[in-house]
């Protein structure tokens, strides 16, 4: 049965170029009057190709409307300590240097996050964020890093994600973008207040919270934004 709103989904690999598109287009629409330069479409390549060298160590949650168009997005990748994260190739941070931990787990990048312009619901900032940050709640020595848009920064501030600022900002994609750490301590009280606002419906109608990971059974399963 189709959702009467929106749902959460995680894309599939052949699904990784909506993404790229959704994620060039709203950045510039956000930020530069909605004109596309004329050489967005190399951003659009740039990000796809990315995308699909992490696909197999991430997860890609979007909200889509009941016509299947993206309002929503967000990225959550495991690093294998051997891909260069866009912390070290748009910053030049090294992870392990950025690290103010004495011990940890795993490092993790939160990356490609955008909500279309005008959708002006908090809520759906809240779940994909509760999707991203759900590995990195499992573990107290987890860590995440993330390049965050200024005023994405304050907005993350204001609902209670304790954002790290570890470099200085630049002009990336249209606006000013700062490089974050987010650790353990910054993002778990956020995530236990918001995890009951994602659910999963089953094939018998029965909802419940997500535990500690997100976990969908099929990519075919339709999460509704309650």
């Amino acid at each position: 049965m189709l959702p009467s709103k929106n749902y959460l989904q995680k894309l599939e690999m052949h699904q990784i170029i909506e993404l790229a598109e959704f994620i060039v287009h709203e950045n510039y629409n956000h930020h530069s009057n909605e004109v596309l330069p004329e050489n967005h479409k190399e951003d659009i390549d740039s990000i796809y190709y990315e995308e699909l060298n992490y696909y197999t160590n991430s997860e890609i949650f979007v909200s889509k409307d009941i016509i299947g168009t993206i309002n929503g997005a967000i990225r959550v990748l495991k690093w294998n300590f051997k891909d260069i994260l866009p912390l070290q190739k748009i910053f030049g941070i090294n992870p392990f240097l950025a690290v103010r931990k004495d011990h940890v787990n795993n490092i993790f990048h939160i990356g490609r996050f955008a909500i279309k312009k005008n959708v002006g619901d908090i809520n759906l900032f809240k779940k994909l964020m509760v999707c991203a940050i759900a590995p990195i709640c499992e573990h107290e020595d987890n860590i995440a890093f993330a390049e965050c848009d200024s005023k994405l920064l304050r907005v993350l501030r204001l609902l209670g994600i304790k954002a790290e600022v570890i470099g200085k900002s630049i002009n990336y994609l249209g606006s000013e973008t700062i490089p974050v750490a987010l650790p353990y301590e910054g993002l778990i009280d956020f995530y236990n207040k918001n995890k009951s606002l994602v659910t999963i419906n089953t094939s018998n109608d029965a909802s419940y919270s997500l535990p500690k990971s997100v976990v969908f059974n099929t990519l075919n399963t339709n999460y509704p934004l309650v």
